[in-house]
C-alpha cells in the first residue's frame, strides 16, 4: 500500500515539474519568458564595433540572456578586428545568433566570418553574403607571396568555423579563394545559413523551432516567450562609431582643412584655425581605421595646394578649376575600397563646393589684403608726415608716430632745401632705421610735439 502510494506521489511530482525541466533541457516549450539581448552592426568593422559587441556579450552574460541577437549589415573590415569578434563569439558563455537584416542589408567580406562563426545564422528577404577575399588597407591587390599567405590563413579559418557550425565548408572557403557571392536563398539551399528571417520575431519563432544550442543542452522556446532588449553602448562608443561613420569622416577632414587654409592665408583670424584643428585631428584618427583609398587622399591633398597655389601665380582660375576637379575626384574615391561604401554624390557635390568656396574665399581676401597699404610697421612709414626736431645739412632727427627718427634728405629733394625745426616733411623710404624725407606740398610749421 505505501509502495503504491509513494509511486503514485512520484508520478504526481514528475508531471508537475516536468515542464521546467523540460524547458531546461530543451524536450519541449515551457511558459518562462526566455530574455535575448539584441545588438546591431551596420557599419564596417572596426575597433570600436568590436568593443561593442564583447560589452555586450558582457551584459549578456551578467543579466543571464539566453541568448544574444546579432543584426549584421557589415561591407567588411580589418582581419585583425575580424578575428577578435570571431574569438569572442566562440568563446562567449551566451550563444550569438547572427541576423543579415533587415531586407537588403549584406554580410560581405569580414563579415562573413562572423556568420560562419554563430552556432546559428540566418538571413532576411533581399540580402546577400559573401566576397571574402583579402584586399590590401587600400583596396589595391597584395602581392603575389603575401596574397597566398593571407588567403591560405584566412581559408583555413573560415572552414574550421564553418564545420564547427555544421555548414557548407567549400562555399565558405571559395568566398575566400573566388569571392563567391550568393542571395538569402542561395544560401539556404547551400547551407551557408540555416535558414530565412523576415524580422527578429521570426528569427526567435524559427530558432525556437529548431533548437539554440548551449553548454547545458538545445534550448527550445516559443517566439511568444522570447522577450528582446535593445544593448546601449554607451556615449562613448555612440561617439566613436559616429566619429567612424565614412560620411561624418570625410566632412570633418574637408572641413578641417578649409579651416586651417583659411587660418594660414589670414593670419590672426584665430577661429577658423581653431575649427579647423578639432576637425581635422578626429577625421585623421577615422581615416587611419577606417579602409581608405590611398588615390582618394592624395587627390584631396592636391587639390587644397592647387587652391594655395593659385594665390601665389597669377592663372586666371585655371589652378582653382583644376583643385576643384582634384577635390571632386578624391572624394568619390576615398572610401571606394571593398570594405567601405563610396561616398554619395548627394554628400560629395554639395560638400565639395561648400569647401571651395571657403577656399576662394580666403584666397580673395588674401590678395584683398596684399594690395592694401600696410598700416602698422615700418612699411606704412613711406607717405606719412612728420615733424623736424633737429636738422643740420642733408640730416637730422625727425618726431613720428610718438618717437625721434634719424632722417635724411632724399636726394631727390635737392641740396638747396633747408629744414628748420618744426616744418613737416614727408616719408618717402626706409632705409634701416633711417627715414628718407622730402618737403610736404603744405610747409606748414604745426607746433612740434613735446
Amino acid at each position: 500500500m505505501w509502495h503504491r502510494f509513494l509511486g503514485a506521489l512520484s508520478g504526481l511530482l514528475l508531471c508537475l515539474l516536468s515542464p521546467a525541466w523540460s524547458f531546461s533541457q530543451g524536450a519541449s516549450p515551457g511558459t518562462n519568458a526566455v530574455s535575448a539581448l539584441s545588438i546591431a552592426i551596420e557599419a564596417a568593422l572596426t575597433p570600436v564595433a568590436a568593443d561593442s559587441l564583447d560589452k555586450a556579450l558582457r551584459t549578456a552574460r551578467e543579466r543571464s540572456a539566453a541568448f544574444v541577437l546579432l543584426r549584421l549589415d557589415t561591407p567588411g573590415g580589418s582581419v585583425d578586428v575580424m578575428r577578435r569578434m570571431v574569438k569572442s563569439i566562440r568563446q562567449s558563455p551566451v550563444p550569438v545568433a547572427v541576423w543579415v537584416g533587415p531586407a537588403g542589408a549584406r554580410a560581405a567580406s569580414a563579415g562573413v566570418f562572423l556568420v560562419a562563426a554563430s552556432p546559428v545564422a540566418a538571413m532576411a528577404p533581399q540580402t546577400t553574403i559573401g566576397s571574402a577575399s583579402p584586399v590590401g588597407f587600400g583596396g589595391e591587390d597584395l602581392d603575389k607571396t603575401m596574397d597566398a599567405k593571407i588567403r591560405n590563413d584566412l581559408t583555413s579559418l573560415v572552414r574550421s568555423l564553418a564545420e564547427a557550425t555544421g555548414r557548407n565548408a567549400d562555399w565558405y572557403q571559395r568566398s575566400v579563394t573566388s569571392a563567391a557571392n550568393v542571395t538569402e536563398s542561395e544560401a539556404v539551399r547551400e547551407r551557408v545559413v540555416d535558414f530565412l528571417a523576415v524580422s527578429p520575431e521570426d528569427y526567435a519563432q524559427q530558432l525556437g523551432k529548431r533548437g539554440l544550442p548551449t553548454p547545458e543542452g538545445l534550448l527550445r522556446f516559443s517566439g511568444s516567450q522570447v522577450r528582446f532588449e535593445a544593448f546601449e553602448a554607451g556615449v562613448r562608443h555612440r561617439l566613436l562609431s559616429w566619429l567612424l561613420d565614412p560620411q561624418i569622416a570625410y566632412v570633418l577632414l574637408l572641413v578641417g582643412v578649409a579651416g586651417l587654409f583659411f587660418e594660414l592665408t589670414t593670419p590672426g583670424a584665430i577661429l577658423p584655425g581653431v575649427i579647423g584643428g578639432l576637425c581635422l585631428l578626429p577625421a585623421l584618427y577615422a581615416l587611419s581605421i577606417l579602409p581608405t583609398n590611398a588615390a582618394g587622399l592624395l587627390l584631396l591633398v592636391f587639390g587644397g595646394a592647387l587652391f594655395l597655389l593659385e594665390i601665389h601665380i597669377t592663372s586666371y582660375g585655371l589652378l582653382s578649376l583644376a583643385g576643384l576637379a582634384a577635390l571632386f575626384t578624391g572624394s568619390l574615391l576615398l572610401f571606394d575600397t571593398p570594405g567601405a561604401d563610396p561616398l554619395s554624390l548627394g554628400l560629395v557635390a554639395p560638400t565639395v563646393i561648400g569647401v571651395s568656396l571657403i577656399l576662394a574665399c580666403a584666397g580673395w581676401m588674401l590678395a584683398k589684403a596684399q594690395r592694401q597699404r600696410p598700416r602698422t610697421g615700418l612699411e606704412a612709414f613711406p607717405g606719412q608726415v612728420a615733424t623736424v626736431r633737429h636738422w643740420q645739412g642733408a640730416e637730422g632727427k625727425v618726431f613720428l608716430r610718438g618717437e625721434l627718427w634719424e632722417a635724411a634728405r632724399e636726394p631727390a629733394a635737392g641740396e638747396t632745401v633747408a629744414f628748420v625745426p618744426g616744418d613737416t616733411v614727408r616719408v618717402v623710404a626706409v632705409q634701416g632705421m633711417r627715414l628718407l624725407v622730402a618737403p610736404t606740398d603744405n610747409p606748414s610749421r604745426p607746433n612740434a610735439a613735446p
